[in-house]
């Protein structure tokens, strides 16, 4: 069902996006220096909970545009390819703001889970992300379109769990250097825009063959 021609490119791109802070990791690295191991995992939780939350939001969303108009989706598909090359020309060009030295106060794990939960699903650029990211990977001829985003979104979500609990494991472990050098997570955004950016124009030339053939 899923094209294996995509899948490799669609693997390297969701561990490069999924390895570099944001304000998910950001978060899940804060709350692993501050409160341990066991909070970091429990906030990595509740990330993986938000994401769902917007897979399924896609999934719906996206396979409802399609139904109404194909035309409409191939629109959404360039626009999510500019939208990608948008943001990793933004990466690129704006200093970082992640800071781990800024400690968060003590909070039970429900709490942290909770706070996790609540960090993903109220970030609009996360929803945005995954409305531009999942349909460069969808091929309409295959069918079953729902169940191709449903598949490519939980893949994401299961690759920056594992990518979120080793920034946890190593936060916990290295608490006080990172603190010490902040610089390290700031420099994200080279890797994080060069990745946004390469994906971008290689899913607008991908689109544009398609379109052609």
């Amino acid at each position: 069902m899923i094209d294996t021609s995509n899948l490799g490119l669609f693997l390297a791109a969701a561990v490069l996006l999924t390895v570099t802070p944001g304000p998910a990791v950001l978060y899940i690295v804060t709350r692993s220096v501050s409160q341990g191991r066991a909070a970091g995992i429990v906030s990595c939780l509740g990330v993986a909970s938000g994401g769902l939350v917007h897979v399924l939001a896609a999934t719906l969303g996206l396979s409802a545009l399609l139904a109404s108009s194909a035309a409409a989706f191939n629109i959404v598909k360039y626009a999510g390819a500019a939208y990608l090359v948008w943001l990793g020309v933004r990466k690129l060009t704006q200093p970082s703001t992640l800071d781990p030295s800024v400690a968060l106060p003590r909070r039970s794990l429900l709490r942290v889970y909770r706070d996790g939960a609540v960090v993903n699903i109220l970030n609009p650029k996360t929803a945005l992300f995954f409305l531009a990211f999942l349909p460069q990977f969808v091929v309409t001829s295959r069918g079953a379109v729902g169940v191709q985003f449903a598949l490519f979104g939980l893949l994401f979500v299961a690759i920056a769990v594992c990518t979120d609990v080793m920034w946890a494991l190593v936060a916990s472990s290295a608490g006080t250097w990172l603190r010490q050098h902040p610089r390290f997570i700031a420099s994200e955004r080279y890797v994080a825009g060069t990745v946004y950016l390469g994906l971008g124009l290689a899913s607008a030339m991908t689109s544009s063959r398609r379109s052609i053939s």
